[in-house]
Parts: C-alpha cells; structure tokens; sequence
C-alpha cells in the first residue's frame, strides 16, 4: 500500500531526518529552485528566509563547481536514475565573529531524490546535503603523510621520484643535487640515534635556506637529501651546490673539542633516461665527493668539479 505524505507531514519528516544525522534538507521544485530548506542551512551562512526571489540550487555551490552541480540536478529532474553522493565546495560564510575574515571553502555532498506524480512526472525533487569536510581534511592528511618525510617535513623520495617522472615526460635535462652530511653512519654510531637526527633535521632546514624560488627539496632516505634544479645551467647547479658545501662547513663548527666537524658533499646529475638513472648518476657523484675526502661537490663520469 502506497501512503501519502502531506506537505505537514513532509515538513516534519525533514525535521527528524535533520535531528537524526544533522543532513541539511532541501526540497526543490521542477527547475531546480528552492522551495524548502532545513534551519541548519544557517551553517552556510545562508538566509533564505529574507531572499526577494526563490535561490537556485546551484547558488550553493562554489562558482567552479555550479554547472557541474546544475548538470547533475537538471538529469535527475528530467527523469534520470538518482545518482550517488556528488561533492562539491560550498563557499560559506565567516562566522559572525570574524567578519574581517575570508570566505572559506568547505566540502559537501549531496544525495537527490526525484518527487514523481500518479502520472510519472517530476515535481521538483528532494535533496539530503551533507558536510565532507573531516573527511577531505583526513584524504589530504594522509596524503601528505605517504608523500612527506616525518622527520624533516619535506617530500619523501616517492613524490620526488614522481616530479622526476614529470620532467622526463616533458623532455627532461633539468639539473639534479643529491646532498648528504658526510659521515652520517659514523656519527650515529657514535652520538646515537638522537643526535644523527636532529643534525639531519638540522641540515634539512639549512638546505630550505639555501634553495632558490622553483627548487624542489625531498629526504630520500635516511641521510641523503635531493634537490630538483629546474632552471639551472649545469654551471649554475655546480655554483649552488658549492655554495651550499662551503656555506653550511662555514656555519657547522664546531662548539667544543667533543662535538663533532661536520661537512657535507653533493653529486649532480642531469635529468634523462628514467628516474632510477638519474637518481643513480647523482648518487654515484656524491660517492666520488665522499671518496675524495668530503665536503666536495661532484659529477658522475666528469672529473671532480669541486
């Protein structure tokens, strides 16, 4: 048996879905306006209730995403199966107390449901909108974990190998650093984990001093760091990574007789071939920095450079 709803009634079953699962309710005429709305659209910061004519569904939306809101809407309301949960950002606005403050992009979704008539018509259509935000904010915490050194807070050798990727697919033959504290095993084995951490921390935060506008920084492993050099020469790479060599042996002396002489070496390479090529060109440079007594600055199958 099939049971009618009355508009009273309809009323009041969106103020139980409302209390229930705090979903804003909209209902929606043959057009897409809105007819309806639950008080806790409030949260947008939208007041319907002093609007001169009826808001628009996609007036909700953020100007990006209105036609594509308008496309899913216009389906559903010209006989289309219901569709999932969409999302899209609903720039709301600033809490009251904050008036100096800018608009803000949150995320919603929204789920529609067509009001079909006896005679197979659709008379506007039911809308439950509900907020994503936590759950955007969790996908972008955790992607910045898989893509970011805990340590160090810079990228992890994965979203640099992907940079490195996107360079080749455009041609590639950008300049590449691989940097790295000389030393690094003998001082853990030494001073203990602790200490081998923050000089490592340490050096992170002295190589985002010397990087330029354009350079991209990431720890690759648990000593040595990559710097992507897009716009340099192999001349001006040379330059930098002695500039930072010299500059950083410079700053690292040492407090006392007990604390340790630190100095670091860099290899360069060219972006070319894969990811793992160049990584390894610039890899095996710092090696022959290292083996020449460290706090140099080399070039894989070229002579010394520094």
């Amino acid at each position: 048996m099939k049971i009618g709803l009355s508009d009273v009634e309809g009323r009041v079953l969106h103020g139980l879905i409302e209390d229930a699962s705090g979903d804003i309710v909209i209902r929606i005429d043959r057009r897409g306006f809105i007819i309806h709305a639950s008080a806790n659209i409030a949260e947008l910061g939208f007041d319907f209730g002093e609007a001169l004519l009826l808001p628009h569904i996609t007036d909700l939306a953020d100007a990006d995403y209105a036609a594509f809101v308008g496309e899913q809407v216009n389906a559903v309301l010209q006989g289309a199966p219901p569709t999932d949960w969409i999302e899209f950002p609903v720039v709301a606005a600033p809490p009251q107390d904050a008036a100096a403050a800018p608009a803000v992009r949150r995320w919603y979704a929204f789920s529609l449901r067509p009001m079909v008539e006896n005679n197979g018509s659709v008379d506007g259509a039911l809308c439950l909108l509900r907020s994503v935000q936590r759950l955007r904010l969790l996908e972008g915490e955790l992607y910045n974990r898989a893509v970011t050194d805990p340590l160090t807070g810079l990228a992890n050798r994965q979203a640099y190998c992907a940079s490195l990727r996107r360079h080749l697919a455009g041609g590639g033959g950008q300049m590449v650093a691989v940097l790295a504290v000389d030393g690094t095993r003998a001082l853990l084995l030494r001073y203990g984990q602790r200490t081998a951490d923050e000089i490592l921390w340490g050096f992170a935060k002295f190589l985002e001093t010397m990087a330029l506008p354009g350079h991209e920084l990431a720890q690759l492993d648990g000593e040595r760091f990559g710097v992507l050099l897009p716009v340099m020469s192999l001349r001006g790479a040379r330059e930098w990574a002695e500039d930072v060599v010299q500059t950083f042996a410079a700053l690292a002396i040492p407090a006392s007789a007990r604390a340790p002489q630190l100095t670091a070496s860099a290899g360069l390479a060219r972006v070319e071939c894969t990811v793992d090529w160049t990584l390894r060109e610039a890899e095996l440079g710092l090696v022959l920095a290292r083996a020449g007594g460290g706090g140099q600055v080399a070039l894989a199958g070229y002579r010394r450079v520094a």
